[in-house]
């Protein structure tokens, strides 16, 4: 069987964080390799690139739930988007399934898994990125929101149940509940899917232990979108860099006291709801909301280090890639997936995830403008030895796709 159709299935079509950007990225650069590639979408606009491409789009028109003003229409759409599911289910009968394979990203913000059961049912080759934890934790982190800590309750077990740990309040933590009830019963995610692509060995061992034993896990790395130039010299710089959300769970909090401790100069690249916190606890700081890529790049070249201080496990951490790859060493927790692309004490520092005065420390050490030169060279080495390309992660997709549709046994529920 050959692979002639890829069916790319992710909530946006356009770019609005790191999962959104892996998924356009592969739907564009596999339609450059003469494949017939569809991009299935619930919410607009389409991206400029996407749209000048010979990418088949499926655009259903619809909110994101979380901005949806008729909650009503979120709630239920949330849980079962029926739109969703009759519009996968015409296209997957015109589809042939014996050259096609599904890739799902992203489904949680508006799609909800009805799309999940028409493709099982379908029998359709299908293979599912984990860009987070919702195959099994209702809100999607292994994190309790509400007291800003890991959480080491077994996924819609009775305690994980009657715990408060939604961002927003307990009646919407229910409603997750309900959703995830829908998701494992009615679409058979993660029971009727195979195969699974992780970016990371913590999301991997985390996910395992809650996955069918059957499950197929597959290593895909995610793209970094960067040139390569000379690395900076970043001893010369003096800038503590955080880039990302300035939510409670990235640690934002925690990185300015640290700052704070030892009067690092810090600039926030970013936008979210702890920016007044973060102005009253350090108020020298220079925060810049959300800026375009290119002012993203000038950043990180006038950084001495990125500091990574997120309080949860994430999937993977791309920023210390980007930052790697212009020559900026990284400060990781230990308990987070970027500390698997952080060699402590040679390409980057990793601290205690959650110890202030063990970030501090680690701070204060890239005062050292020989370590820290050491460090950056190393980080640059190590990357551009191993670049994560858009053709290596391509490469990959085709090798994955190509050995699941050889694969007789596809999910029959």
């Amino acid at each position: 069987m050959t692979l002639e159709n890829i069916i790319i299935i992710n909530d946006f079509a356009h770019i609005n964080g790191g999962a959104s950007q892996v998924a356009l990225a592969g739907a564009l650069a596999l339609s450059e390799r003469d494949l017939c590639v569809t991009l299935f979408a619930a919410v607009g606009p389409i991206q400029s690139e996407i749209e000048k491409s010979k990418i088949n789009v499926i655009l259903l028109d619809q909110q994101e739930i979380a901005k949806d003003s008729n909650r009503l229409r979120a709630i239920t759409k949330g849980i079962w988007n029926r739109k969703a599911a009759v519009e996968m289910a015409e296209l997957l009968s015109v589809s042939d399934r014996s050259r096609t394979v599904v890739h799902l990203h992203i489904w949680v913000k508006s799609l909800s898994s009805s799309v999940i059961r028409e493709i099982i049912k379908a029998r359709f080759p299908l293979v599912v990125t984990l860009h987070d934890f919702f195959s099994v934790c209702p809100n999607g982190g292994l994190f309790n929101y509400q007291k800003n800590e890991i959480c080491h309750l077994p996924p819609m077990s009775a305690s994980c149940i009657l715990s408060n740990c939604d961002k927003r309040s307990y009646s919407q933590k229910l409603w997750r509940v309900g959703r995830q009830v829908a998701q494992s019963k009615f679409s058979k995610m993660p029971s009727g899917v195979n195969d699974f692509v992780t970016i990371s060995n913590l999301s991997e061992n985390l996910l395992s232990k809650y996955l069918p034993q059957t499950t197929n896990f597959h290593r895909v790395r995610n793209p970094i979108f960067i040139d390569k130039h000379e690395a900076v010299n970043c001893a010369r710089n003096s800038d503590f860099l955080f880039l990302g959300r300035l939510d409670p769970e990235k640690g934002v909090t925690l990185m300015a006291r640290a700052a704070s401790e030892i009067k690092a100069p810090t600039t926030f690249v970013g936008e979210g709801p702890m920016r007044q916190e973060i102005a009253r606890i350090l108020p020298s700081a220079k925060m810049t909301g959300w800026v375009t890529p290119e002012e993203v790049q000038g950043h990180i070249n006038n950084a001495r280090v990125l500091v990574f201080p997120s309080l949860w496990y994430e999937t993977q951490g791309l920023t210390v890639l980007e930052a790697a790859a212009r020559g900026i060493p990284a400060i990781v927790p230990d308990s987070s997936a970027a500390a698997e692309m952080v060699s402590d004490g040679t390409t980057g520092l990793v601290f205690k995830g959650g110890d202030r005065a063990d970030l501090s420390a680690k701070m204060s050490q890239i005062y050292d403008n020989k370590l820290v030169e050491r460090l950056g060279q190393a980080a640059y080495q190590s990357y551009w030895d191993d670049p994560a390309t858009i053709e290596v992660h391509t490469n990959s997709l085709l090798e994955l796709y190509s050995k699941i549709l050889s694969r007789a046994d596809s999910p029959v529920v």
